[in-house]
């Protein structure tokens, strides 16, 4: 199975904001993401969990960096060139405008997408 990443469906779209997703690699989401710095994504995650992305992330970094914030109190910079896990448990806020690809299991990145969306529409009025 493959797609090329312009080919994935765009499931969030902002200024700045690009994040294009497809279920179903092997039982993973796939996910080309492009984030303006100062995105926190913490408020998002509010409600679930210890208020914090309770999904797996595997991925790559192509340009700027995040900081994760795990529930354990460590904190991580993810930059540009880089490799990442994320584990279960975590927030992220963009520190320079980023681009990333990452892969998550279906079920719980679907859970998470499912609560952001619910909060965004919330937040919007």
């Amino acid at each position: 199975m493959k797609i090329n990443k312009e080919n994935l469906p765009v499931t969030m779209e902002a200024p700045g904001t690009l994040m294009r997703t497809q279920a179903g690699f092997g039982g993973m989401t796939v996910a080309y993401t492009k984030l303006p710095a100062g995105t926190d994504f913490t408020p998002l995650l509010e409600g679930l969990k210890n208020d914090s992305c309770h999904c797996p992330h595997w991925g790559y970094i192509f340009e700027g960096s995040m900081k994760l914030k795990y529930d354990d109190g460590t904190e991580e910079i993810a930059s540009a060139g880089e490799v990442f896990y994320w584990k279960p448990g975590h927030t992220a806020i963009v520190e320079k405008d980023v681009i990333l690809m990452d892969f998550s299991p279906d079920k719980e990145m679907g859970e998470v997408m499912g609560h952001i969306m619910k909060k965004m529409e919330a937040m919007s009025g």
